[in-house]
């Protein structure tokens, strides 16, 4: 492996630590639910799940486990 690699590796990793230097603008996931996958997209600061919860709350527990996971790396939607 070249010293180049080597640096880009021990970069990564210091990256990976820093999580503040990470900000999600958008994604979709697949979220296997206990029954179902369900599709779960985040766009513009707003969760969108295709869960029946979802529709009739707003907020469900896949979005809300993603919320979880993904703590300070998605930026709150302003009221």
């Amino acid at each position: 492996m070249d010293s180049g690699m080597i640096g880009k590796i021990e970069k990564a990793k210091r990256y990976a630590e820093e999580r503040n230097r990470v900000r999600f603008d958008q994604f979709t996931v697949t979220f296997d639910g206990a029954n179902n996958p369900h599709t779960v997209t985040f766009t513009d600061a707003t969760w969108l799940c295709d869960c029946e919860f979802f529709h009739t709350h707003a907020t469900c527990s896949h979005t809300m486990a993603l919320e979880r996971i993904l703590e300070g790396m998605v930026p709150e939607k302003v009221a």
